[in-house]
């Protein structure tokens, strides 16, 4: 009976196409990320400390990460030496402290929206980096090579225009129905009218910060891919960039933050937001991700990005009251425009790569030639091979 079940579990999961699966799983992901940006600025609006909240919600993801990482990577985890130690603390001081703590900082000035927008950025900027330390060559004598440029220089134009240009309002949610608080006080759109957008502060130090963000998180996956060379362990490596993020963070906290009554929840809704951002945007999101790039490659999820923000600008609109202002707007063509460019730069190097390799592995071309010269790119390892069919 038992082997009888297990066939039928097995028939049933193949039943469903693992395009299928891997298309809901990403539409989910960006939901969820969407949903962490209108839960993060509602947060913020609420009074939650910009300092505390990153600390509740590092120690939320180390819970959820720390037992996979212990026993799924018992066998693949390298002895840890002071040499890793010295590496996870400076992973976790970029793709923690910096990243998060910028992102908080972006978000307060600005709006859930251009934050998504802005992040729309990060292969052209990490991309970038990568040609600037020698990890990857500029090919403009190729297509692939010309797009990740243009790519890489519309993204650039975009975050340019954002931070510098705000623009009139475009887009302002209807104001029809007003409801009485309890304070006694009118409340505007949307349904926490009062999380709405950042009246009365810096939009372009906003920007400024999320650029911040942004250099953080490309500047992150750059330096994480040596270390997975060496320790090659995903989840541990996050695990202790996490634990390392986290005791960054507290110490800035306890040093910073002197008011004892910001460590405490005062509503539900901050609660809500902490938990949130720990278990769906740091554990669930995660998983999740690390599943869709082992089985559809690094572009396929990074084409999905876009869907993000459209996504957060329902939300906020809907949740928030959120106004869109044409210099965002047009910032965000811009910057969409660009990752799409440098994504299929990206996929036309996969393609020459392989075509490449087909040749050498033909006896004509093994003893002549050699595939020395043609480096990969940073951001494209070796693809799973069901990602050519998505």
């Amino acid at each position: 009976m038992a082997d009888t079940g297990s066939v039928s579990n097995k028939r049933m999961s193949c039943s469903i196409p693992e395009r299928f699966q891997l298309h809901a799983a990403m539409l989910a992901l960006q939901f969820g990320y969407a949903g962490f940006h209108v839960v993060s600025r509602a947060a913020l609006n609420m009074g939650i400390s910009k300092l505390v909240f990153p600390v509740y919600r590092n120690v939320i993801a180390l819970i959820l990460l720390l037992p996979f990482a212990y026993f799924m990577e018992k066998k693949d985890r390298p002895a840890l030496t002071l040499n890793f130690v010295l590496q996870f603390f400076l992973l976790a001081l970029v793709g923690i402290t910096a990243n998060q703590g910028f992102y908080l900082l972006g978000l307060d000035n600005t709006s859930p929206t251009f934050a998504s927008a802005i992040q729309n950025s990060v292969p052209a900027i990490t991309f970038l980096m990568a040609v600037l330390l020698r990890i990857e060559q500029v090919r403009l004598k190729r297509k692939d090579g010309i797009a990740k440029v243009v790519g890489t220089l519309c993204c650039v134009a975009g975050a340019t225009v954002i931070t510098l240009y705000k623009g009139p309002a475009v887009y302002s949610p209807a104001t029809t129905i007003t409801v009485q608080s309890t304070a006694g006080k009118l409340m505007g759109p949307g349904m926490f009218p009062s999380l709405g957008d950042a009246k009365g502060k810096s939009w372009t130090l906003g920007c400024v910060y999320l650029f911040g963000h942004c250099l953080s998180w490309s500047a992150w996956l750059v330096l994480q891919a040596p270390v997975l060379k060496k320790y090659p362990a995903r989840l541990s490596v996050t695990s202790f960039t996490c634990f390392f993020g986290l005791v960054q963070f507290f110490i800035i906290a306890t040093a910073f933050e002197r008011d004892a009554q910001a460590w405490l929840f005062h509503s539900d809704a901050e609660a809500f937001s902490i938990v949130y951002a720990g278990v769906v945007a740091s554990g669930i999101a995660f998983a999740v991700q690390i599943w869709c790039i082992d089985r559809g490659g690094p572009v396929f999820v990074a084409v999905y990005q876009p869907v993000q923000t459209f996504v957060v600008a329902l939300m906020a609109s809907f949740a928030l009251g959120e106004e869109f202002y044409l210099g965002g707007i047009i910032g965000a063509v811009l910057i969409i425009s660009g990752l799409y460019l440098v994504l299929w730069g990206k996929s036309e190097e996969k393609k020459l790569l392989l075509e490449w390799a087909v040749i050498q592995s033909t006896p004509d071309h093994v003893t002549s030639r050699t595939s020395g010269h043609i480096k990969p790119s940073l951001n494209q390892p070796l693809l799973h091979p069901t990602a050519e069919n998505v």
